[in-house]
């Protein structure tokens, strides 16, 4: 049986269970603060405004819903803090949980002067890079050595350290405009953001089971707890028709944390990265499908349009909830497919991801996702 060793012998399960009060917080506290943020962006004017093409929203949103989540993450990350305290390797953990969060701080101030500024994509880029910096302050990047492993290759830490710098920046350029560019429909981004990272959740409480690491694994639950609690005080004020829109702050905010757990997963064995890669796997396939789009087409890449998978099965003539509905399917497939191909030898989940990919690409080429419709 694929999931006959989930849960390992090194740790109960309890021992994951007791970091619940992190979920609890953030939750309430983002319910609270996205109620309070839109009051204050209706009463100062922070809003997003429809426009022919993309905001097809009938009257101006209140912004400023990034703030919400990050208001719950911030507290669900520190009520994690006193619970490890007591805990063997408090100071990595408490090292790592701040250099997080004072990432997806940055992260979600550049989002949130975009949305009330409108600045240029090099500045954008610019800003979740100094974000990626606070990752590899504290010492978050991939652990290659375990890799190369395979190969009989020794890699030394300062080698690590080197080629882990571009990595950890790729993944946070990746996951914070990938989310970003998924944030287009009511209850959208968010919601598939709640899969994805209750995907991850399982994950951790799997690898805490097996007592891999004595930092990484509560790092990982509390991470998790925080984030699934911050955006689910969020969905309710963001499903159809919202009464607030997540904004650049929110979606940029959620990559950010996304790409800061799949570093965690890069911990150690491989094949855990790459579960984390393949549950993140809708909004890698939405990019993908909008850049070669326009790629095809002779079309700029940073220009947004209506080529995005969801746009296009609303121009189909899919209803809005349909089309979010069907959108957490796929996040949902996405996810127990990196959740199953965890549980097997790394060749083999190799095999299996590259697989599953080949197959989205080929759906994507039949369904007519690549044509341009003008």
């Amino acid at each position: 049986m694929i999931f006959g060793e989930f849960i390992g012998p090194k740790r109960e399960l309890s021992w994951s269970l007791q970091f619940w009060p992190v979920l609890v917080c953030s939750f309430v506290v983002a319910l609270a603060a996205t109620w309070l943020c839109k009051k204050i962006a209706i009463k100062l004017g922070i809003v997003d405004r429809p426009d022919a093409t993309v905001k097809t929203h009938a009257e101006p949103v209140a912004y400023l819903g990034g703030v919400g989540i990050l208001a719950g993450l911030t507290v669900g990350i520190l009520a994690g803090i006193v619970l490890l305290k007591d805990m063997e390797g408090f100071d990595k953990s408490l090292r790592w949980l701040l250099g997080i969060l004072a990432g997806a701080g940055i992260a979600c101030f550049v989002g949130l002067v975009d949305d009330i500024l409108d600045i240029r994509p090099w500045q954008k880029f610019l800003g979740q890079i100094v974000a990626a910096i606070a990752l590899l302050v504290v010492g978050i990047y991939p652990g290659l050595h375990y890799s190369t492993g395979y190969f009989g290759w020794d890699m030394s830490p300062s080698i690590e350290l080197a080629f882990g710098i571009p990595i950890v920046i790729f993944f946070v350029l990746g996951a914070t405009n990938s989310l970003n560019l998924l944030d287009g429909l009511d209850g959208l981004c968010g919601g598939v953001t709640a899969i994805i990272t209750i995907a991850l959740l399982l994950l951790s409480v799997h690898r805490a089971t097996w007592g891999f690491s004595e930092t990484g694994d509560p790092v990982r639950i509390i991470l998790c707890l925080g984030l699934v609690g911050g955006v689910l005080g969020f969905l309710p004020f963001n499903r159809h028709p919202a009464k607030i829109f997540m904004g650049d702050a929110g979606s940029m905010l959620l990559g950010f944390a996304a790409a800061a757990l799949m570093m965690l997963f890069a911990e150690q064995i491989p094949r855990w990265w790459m579960a984390s890669i393949v549950i993140f796997g809708l909004p890698i396939l939405d990019t993908a499908t909008a850049l070669v789009r326009r790629f095809i087409h002779k079309k700029p890449l940073f220009v947004s349009d209506r080529g995005h998978i969801y746009d296009q099965m609303m121009d189909r003539g899919i209803p809005l909830k349909k089309t979010v509905a069907i959108c957490y399917g796929l996040a949902g497939l996405y996810a127990f497919v990196g959740l199953a191909m965890s549980q097997i030898r790394t060749w083999f989940a190799v095999v299996a991801y590259v697989a599953v990919f080949g197959v989205s690409a080929v759906v994507i080429w039949k369904k007519g996702f690549l044509k341009y419709d003008k």
